[in-house]
């Protein structure tokens, strides 16, 4: 018999490697075994390609650059120069958290499966159910912002080449609605997606080089250094400065959002514990150095006088008219923002991956209706078939009415929680409490039988 030993932090039974059973089983999924959940995804991302997608989406020089008129508004220079080091010593903060949990706990749910193991056993499945709504709708809301702000620069280019069109909101709807399903076809298949962290990490690095060696090269004046680190707009309507720097730190904070992505990748790659933590704080690392300089070179390359011409632009995206500045000629504006674009692009793909990975994770802990479709896995599509995941976020309006609603009538029965996830691992080792998992399968049959009517040991 296998040496058994139990674990107080986790509150289930490790079993030694030697256990017949388990002897397929390397550390990554017997880690994951321990957790309650059996490996479902191939591990085929390596740190690079998780640093790649947690950046891609991220991405905070694109994030500077996309809501930029919020942050010239809002306090002008000053605002975006030092709110960018405020949020990036915040978000230090949050990354250590963040990997220091996804260290412990390396799992696809990431904050709502924290929430569940660490909250008190009374509130630890309503607490973990809303984190994990919460998480979702986040990230339904992110793929929504990046659209509408990918597609208002494709608008801009276009307004901005026809001085003649006449722009109507619906065009960037359009814009904002063929980005998005874009990314989404993208995500439909799985092995592509390793291969997208690589290239949209090395698509946004080359065309913030890019932008920031051209713009100030061409710009015809450039700002004197008290512009860029000492000067101070309020044009938000509030009297107090306080208050509109506060507001304006809208657009930093967007550029340093997200910070999660990470962590639900951490069942596709190997030893999750070491290489999360490392893109997590890679992220923070490389969005504030690639953020902080973008924005001193493009403030350098305008004067306050310019700052009204930028916020009022026809084409609705002060970055194309701060090109278009620069470099004199519409054409070189376009080829500039067009970089931003495919930046931003990516973003949008990374952003879908992001959410389908947070909408399977829940739905296998039966944390949304019609889980157990939605948490299927197609091992044709590796790593996972993410067409379930996206339809059903293209069409759930994430609304605290829903959310409710569904705890009441079904998530406060159904919701797989800590109590049973651990009694549903105790069981399948033949160690636990059959109280609370009649319905699990041994251990060997449920790595074999992954979706069994009425498995529950995942």
């Amino acid at each position: 018999m296998a040496d058994r030993s139990k674990d107080p932090d986790m509150g289930i039974n490790h079993v030694a490697s030697d256990e017949p059973s388990l002897k397929g089983l390397n550390q990554d999924e017997l880690k994951l075994a321990e957790m309650g959940y059996k490996q479902d995804l191939a591990r085929k991302y390596t740190v690079l390609s998780v640093l790649g997608v947690g950046f891609s989406l991220t991405n905070s020089w694109f994030g500077i650059s996309a809501a930029m008129v919020t942050g010239i508004n809002s306090g002008g220079p000053v605002l975006i120069i030092y709110g960018i080091i405020l949020i990036a010593l915040i978000s230090t903060c949050v990354g250590i958290s963040l990997s220091e949990l996804a260290s412990a706990y390396p799992n696809s749910g990431g904050q709502y499966f924290w929430t569940n193991e660490l909250a008190p056993r009374r509130y630890a499945n309503f607490a973990s159910y809303l984190t994990g709504w919460f998480a979702w709708a986040g990230s339904i809301f992110t793929s929504a912002s990046v659209a509408l702000a990918v597609g208002s620069a494709g608008v801009g280019c276009w307004v901005l080449s026809h001085p003649d069109f006449e722009f109507q909101s619906w065009h960037v709807f359009v814009g904002y609605q063929v980005i998005n399903a874009f990314a989404f076809i993208f995500n439909c298949y799985g092995k592509t997606l390793p291969i997208l962290g690589h290239v949209s990490l090395w698509t946004s690095l080359v065309s913030f080089l890019v932008i920031l060696i051209t713009v100030p090269a061409k710009a015809p004046t450039h700002a004197h250094a008290e512009f860029v680190f000492a000067t101070f707009f309020n044009n938000t309507g509030w009297s107090n400065n306080g208050i509109a720097f506060i507001v304006g730190l809208i657009n930093t904070n967007w550029s340093f959002a997200c910070l999660d992505c990470a962590t639900h990748l951490s069942e596709e790659i190997q030893h999750p514990e070491k290489m999360i933590p490392i893109a997590i704080l890679g992220t923070v690392a490389i969005g504030f150095i690639t953020s902080w300089t973008f924005s001193i070179a493009m403030f350098f390359s305008i004067s306050a006088a310019d700052i009204e011409g930028l916020t009022g632009t026809a084409t609705g995206v002060p970055i194309l008219a701060l090109f278009y500045r620069a470099v004199g000629t519409k054409g070189g504006a376009i080829a500039l923002e067009a970089l931003i674009i495919a930046t931003g692009v990516f973003c949008q793909a990374s952003c879908h991956t992001w959410q389908s990975r947070l909408a399977w994770s829940f739905a296998r802990d039966r944390g949304i209706p019609f889980s157990s479709y939605f948490s299927k896995v197609d091992p044709k599509l590796e790593p996972v078939a993410p067409d379930n995941m996206n339809y059903v976020s293209a069409v759930y309006g994430i609304l605290v009415l829903i959310i409710t609603i569904d705890w009441l009538v079904r998530g406060r029965r159904q919701y797989r929680g800590q109590a049973q996830r651990h009694d549903d691992v105790a069981l399948a080792l033949g160690t636990g409490n059959q109280g609370g998992a009649a319905t699990g399968v041994g251990w060997v049959g449920a790595l074999n039988d992954g979706q069994k009517e009425g498995y529950n040991v995942r």
